[in-house]
């Protein structure tokens, strides 16, 4: 019903842009989304922004309805302090703000050492000849007598860079944690508090990821409530079962303030008293990416107040979490079917492509067949032309068939592939190639083309498909016997014109 009362004449052209854009990226409903533009004052990507990350309270309407409603409390209390004769009024009570949670990533004091430039460190070179020489004559006479680092701490400071104030050594954030993980162990025993091995930095960015909570866990061993916190509160079997049911996600970072990082971590979440615990979380009521303090815990506590404060703390924040949880989990499935979709259109697309690279290669082939063909064809109808030109050229030079009166001669019944059987007389002194040219010019010596205007084929190596034979006994008669007529045949004889295939070619 919304939508078709919808009515885009009242808006302006720049509104009517910003809807068409909106809705084309959201695929929302124009009248559902006029009121979202409106509120992020015609701004598209505002819009876009507070639909998918999820709408902060209007800082306006807040302070509007908070000017409303205060003037009634405020008389009321403004009337009782009148009537209890103060001159001073008590303030409203406000709501507790959220403190941010910064990211800190600790940098090694070995890596702060200033380099000063290449030409001021040769001026300064003898200058710090001497210095080095004065500190090290300034620690024999610290050893000889110790009260004098105590008067000059700054020059017995040791000239170690990779140890920190307290005199541990400074470790990238996993090896700190491992360390700090070793030495708890070993102070309070075995136990299971499952603790991140890794550097505050990591977890911060793993609970953020993950949207889980991140229970930080400070402990200065100078301090005299540390021991008891530790043994009484944090091992005992209610808080060690709340941290470790997965149900409450909590990310359990813990580490000693003599460390570097840990003591950067107490000063970025405004620690001022040891034991410390702070319950860290993504606020997504207050920005897309925010990390906020929902919990502080200082001091020592017993094992019920502690793990109530925890669980307080999670309550209050696991409506919202669960809501970015599934934003974010929308999101993700929108993202994984968009792949999906992008992924079956890359297949089509491939598909398409190697239907087209098979179409262009059968056809490619097809030409080449059809080019090989046609040469195959004009090759063919070159050697048949070569063949009958040879033909004519042959069959003018072959000797005429010996008279009645020529006795030395011999006379071949010839049977052709057709079955046509031709006799003829040869004389005897010629050659087998002579009865070979008969039978290959015979169609032409019958069709009467031996015309004595033929010449002569240039380089002309003809081959002769064909071979005689005589059946009973067989034998073979080879075209390029130089033997001759009568001494091979005889008198006479009956040869055969066998076809020879190019499988026979080494038969004949």
């Amino acid at each position: 019903m919304a939508s078709s009362e919808f009515d885009p004449s009242g808006l302006t052209e720049s509104q009517q842009l910003a809807l068409s854009t909106y809705t084309s990226v959201t695929n929302q409903e124009p009248a559902a989304a006029i009121p979202l533009l409106q509120r992020s004052e015609w701004n598209v990507q505002i819009a876009i922004a507070k639909l998918f990350d999820g709408e902060a309270p209007d800082p306006v309407a807040e302070a509007r309805a908070a000017q409303g409603a205060s003037p009634p409390l405020a008389q009321s209390v403004q009337r009782e302090a009148l009537l209890n004769g103060s001159t001073r009024f008590p303030r409203a009570p406000r709501s507790p703000a959220r403190e941010p949670a910064p990211r800190i990533v600790p940098q090694p004091e070995n890596q702060k050492n200033y380099r000063p430039p290449l030409l001021f460190a040769i001026v300064l070179t003898p200058f710090s000849i001497l210095y080095q020489m004065f500190s090290k004559s300034f620690s024999l006479f610290g050893y000889l007598f110790p009260f004098l680092p105590r008067l000059l701490p700054r020059l017995s400071t040791g000239t170690s860079p990779a140890r920190s104030r307290t005199g541990r050594r400074s470790l990238n954030p996993r090896d700190t944690a491992a360390r700090f993980a070793r030495e708890f162990e070993e102070e309070y025993g075995s136990h299971e508090l499952p603790f991140f091995e890794g550097g505050y930095a990591q977890a911060y960015d793993s609970a953020k990821g993950d949207l889980k909570f991140l229970m930080v866990v400070l402990l200065s061993p100078e301090h005299d409530d540390t021991a008891p916190f530790v043994r009484e509160t944090l091992l005992s079997p209610e808080v060690v079962n709340f941290i470790n049911n997965p149900l409450n996600n909590i990310i359990l970072w813990a580490g000693n303030v003599q460390d570097s990082e840990a003591y950067q971590v107490s000063n970025g979440l405004n620690c001022s008293k040891f034991p410390f615990a702070a319950l860290v979380v993504h606020t997504p009521q207050d920005s897309s990416a925010s990390m906020c303090t929902v919990a502080r815990i200082v001091g020592p506590q017993s094992a019920s107040a502690f793990a109530a404060k925890l669980r307080s703390g999670i309550v209050q924040n696991s409506q919202a979490l669960e809501r970015a949880r599934s934003i974010r989990n929308e999101q993700q499935a929108a993202r994984n079917i968009r792949e999906e979709q992008n992924s079956a259109y890359e297949r089509s697309l491939a598909q398409d492509r190697e239907r087209a690279r098979q179409r262009r290669e059968a056809e490619a082939a097809q030409k080449r067949a059809e080019e090989e063909t046609k040469a195959k064809a004009s090759a063919a109808e070159r050697i048949a032309q070569r063949v009958e030109k040879w033909k004519r050229w042959r069959a003018q030079s072959i000797s005429a068939e010996p008279g009645p009166s020529v006795k030395d001669v011999s006379r071949i019944s010839i049977r052709l592939p057709s079955g046509e059987r031709v006799v003829r007389k040869f004389a005897q002194h010629t050659e087998m190639e002579e009865v070979y040219a008969f039978v290959e010019c015979y169609d032409v010596m019958k069709a009467g083309q031996n015309a004595s205007s033929t010449t002569e084929p240039e380089r002309e190596d003809h081959k002769y498909g064909f071979r005689l034979v005589s059946p009973m006994p067989r034998v073979v008669y080879d075209v390029y016997s130089t033997e001759t007529i009568g001494s091979r045949v005889g008198k006479s004889a009956t040869l055969i014109v066998e076809p020879i295939d190019d499988d026979d070619d080494g038969e004949a």
